[in-house]
């Protein structure tokens, strides 16, 4: 294999690996599919050792070894890339795509979300059901909608323009408890708690939790504490927000 040729498919492997890990893939499965995908383009070995922030890889072809390292910036979690680049990594296993094409293909990989006027009122149905199953009745219900869609705009609108997560996380809670909490104010429900649990539920960072301890137990302790460390900081600028909503609506008093 020529030298170009393979700095061509490290490029494009470690590509593939640092968007995986921007978009929420576990660690076990970053190595693998890089590997996978560096086999099936000619490489004889694909090594790759992923930090919190960075990612370090070799490939070797022929006893020549390139090792490049990149950076990781999170996206958030999107499984829609990283469901599309395992299908890219598996037509080039079965010999459908080249290199070329793999390249065109990443190139061309955008993270699909859904419109904000969609995911707004169906967040807060979710954590209006949410409070149904736990017991609240109608006016509880009414009052979780109106808040978890409130806070869900709120976090939305943040996110747009890109300031810190944790502070988006704080602001979000703010908001949507304060809300929350009209129920203990006017005295519109008999079941007040319900609302204040369950409409802020859309803010437990359940995925980067599971994704944390999974790479833990299979041996990625940095890279598993790190993320647990982080769904951590997320939980507590959660809970500082509810504690300044709630210290204000007088309920600690």
């Amino acid at each position: 294999m020529y030298a170009t040729t393979q700095n061509d498919i490290t490029r494009q492997v470690v590509r593939v690996a640092q968007l995986l890990l921007a978009y929420g893939a576990e660690s076990e499965l970053v190595e693998e599919i890089t590997q996978r995908l560096g086999h099936a383009l000619g490489l004889e070995s694909v090594e790759i050792s992923i930090s919190s922030n960075s990612l370090v890889l070799t490939s070797l072809s022929v006893g020549r070894c390139i090792t490049t390292t990149r950076r990781i910036r999170e996206h958030g979690i999107n499984m829609t890339v990283v469901c599309e680049l395992q299908r890219i990594c598996l037509l080039t296993e079965k010999g459908i795509y080249g290199l070329n094409e793999v390249r065109k293909r990443v190139g061309r990989i955008q993270p699909k979300t859904y419109p904000a006027k969609y995911v707004v009122p169906m967040i807060g149905l979710s954590c209006a059901s949410f409070c149904h199953l736990f017991g609240g009745d109608l006016n509880a219900c009414l009052i979780t909608f109106l808040a978890s869609a409130t806070g869900m705009f709120v976090r939305l609108s943040i996110a747009k323009r890109h300031y810190n997560l944790l502070l988006n996380f704080s602001v979000t809670a703010f908001v949507t408890t304060l809300i929350a909490q009209t129920g203990y104010q006017f005295d519109w429900t008999d079941t007040p708690k319900l609302p204040m649990a369950a409409s802020v539920l859309m803010l437990v960072p359940g995925f980067p939790m599971i994704n944390s301890i999974s790479d833990m137990v299979k041996g990625q302790l940095n890279v598993g504490i790190s993320r647990w460390g982080h769904a951590t900081l997320l939980t507590v600028a959660s809970v500082i927000g509810i504690t300044i909503a709630m210290q204000i609506g007088g309920l600690f008093l």
